[in-house]
């Protein structure tokens, strides 16, 4: 009796995947093994840097990433530790771009979409009969275990410590790269897209030095990678709401911190967790998806201090009075993720009717979303706190000041000793 699949594969990352489905496509009956994924695991900030062929190979499958999660990349500038320096372009190469640097969980994110939706691809928990076995597991191969396949492991004198960072300048699609004299490489990927302001970080260091500088707080980062870079990008801010620390600290209340999408909310909380779990590790500390809104509602009311971390659910319809809500902080400006297909579909409609689909769709309903999410903070007459948005772009972007004015009126600032004081004189 001949065996349900012709292939089997044995890891669902990106290699395996686009091996699924690139076989599916000539017919072949494939099974692709797939553990269950965890629902907390940790975020990643991983960007890969993709050739001309990967792309065209995920174009082929309909996986390559919009613009904004795929940057071209259109130079090159490597700076020595003499003083020397290389540069090379595109345009002296003559292609459209050197590579692509691309966002690794939303290139993940739509391979697992087309594995789904194909017809000819059963994604299973555990190997089954077939023909042909292809192993794609990577460093962690249970397979490789599961045969006593032995290998050999050599340990360079080096540890990469990866982020990614928001800049005062756009990164004008060119990668970066600097030498030190004691033999560390740091380097800076355009994310973004074509405008970015956003770059993927890998900093190669001495083993030595790497517990040190994995301890160093958001801000000490930023400038001593701005010192490293030379300024090349202005100035730096580490991405997301781990700026917002010495708020959450100061803070006695409530906090919510909202978020524009699940991972950010995931990796966030991560970030919480671990410095509450230094300084404050008797602090509730609560996520959307630990139980049910009004569950967390009721917990978050009742502990006085709580820290809730949430996304699109939280924004609107919630309703903290008091000193149980003092700060409320928001990640991101809420526009809609460019890789969603009902937006793209709006865009492009739209944009046939001679229209400006920005102006006229999304920036509007990012002011919305945006009140929406303000509004969780003052609910009556006697409510006092702070809102944070992390998202340089509500100062660097025409734009932003669309959406600042439309939200209530407050004293603004950019002082963190300012706001920290402000949280301090509350109580709670």
């Amino acid at each position: 009796m001949a065996a349900p699949h012709d292939i089997c594969i044995r890891g669902a990352g990106i290699v395996g995947r686009s091996l699924a489905l690139l076989l599916a496509r000539e017919r072949l009956r494939v099974a692709l093994v797939a553990p269950p994924s965890h629902p907390d695991a940790r975020a990643d900030v991983r960007a890969y840097a993709l050739s001309p062929a990967a792309r065209a190979l995920l174009q082929s499958l309909r996986c390559w990433p919009p613009e904004p999660a795929a940057t071209p990349v259109l130079a090159m500038e490597v700076q020595a530790d003499q003083h020397g320096a290389v540069h090379f372009s595109a345009a002296e190469q003559g292609v459209p771009a050197l590579n692509w640097i691309v966002d690794v969980p939303t290139l993940e994110r739509q391979l697992a979409e087309a594995v789904g939706y194909h017809s000819g691809i059963d994604t299973v928990v555990a190997p089954v009969p077939a023909p042909l076995t292809v192993v794609c597991e990577g460093r962690a191969s249970a397979t490789r275990a599961e045969l006593g396949v032995d290998f050999d492991t050599t340990r360079y004198p080096q540890h990469a410590l990866a982020t990614r960072l928001d800049c005062e300048r756009p990164h004008g699609q060119v990668a970066r790269q600097w030498f030190t004299p004691e033999g560390d490489i740091l380097a800076f990927l355009p994310l973004g897209g074509p405008q970015g302001r956003q770059v993927a970080v890998v900093w190669s260091v001495r083993s030595e030095a790497a517990p040190a500088l994995a301890a160093l707080d958001d801000a000490a980062l930023a400038a001593r990678l701005a010192a490293l870079s030379g300024g090349a990008l202005g100035a730096l801010q580490v991405q997301g709401a781990r700026a917002a620390w010495p708020l959450i600290k100061a803070c006695r209340g409530g906090v919510f911190v909202l978020c524009t999408s699940l991972r950010a909310m995931k990796r966030i909380h991560e970030l919480i967790e671990d410095k509450l779990s230094a300084y404050d590790p008797d602090r509730p500390l609560l996520m959307q998806g630990q139980a049910t809104r009004s569950e967390l509602l009721e917990r978050h009311r009742a502990a006085g201090n709580a820290v809730l971390v949430a996304s699109q659910s939280f924004w609107e319809g919630v309703d903290v009075r008091g000193d149980a809500l003092q700060l409320v902080i928001i990640d991101k400006l809420p526009f809609a993720p460019p890789d969603d297909p009902v937006l793209s579909a709006r865009i492009e409609h739209m944009k046939r009717e001679g229209r400006n689909a920005f102006m006229d769709y999304q920036l509007p309903h990012a002011v919305i979303s945006m009140k929406q999410g303000a509004g969780r903070l003052i609910r009556d007459e006697l409510d006092h706190g702070v809102l944070m948005v992390c998202d340089p772009r509500l100062i660097d972007k025409h734009y932003g000041k669309t959406i600042w004015r439309s939200l209530p009126p407050m004293r603004r600032t950019r002082s963190e000793e300012v706001v920290v004081g402000f949280l301090e004189s509350l109580g709670g």
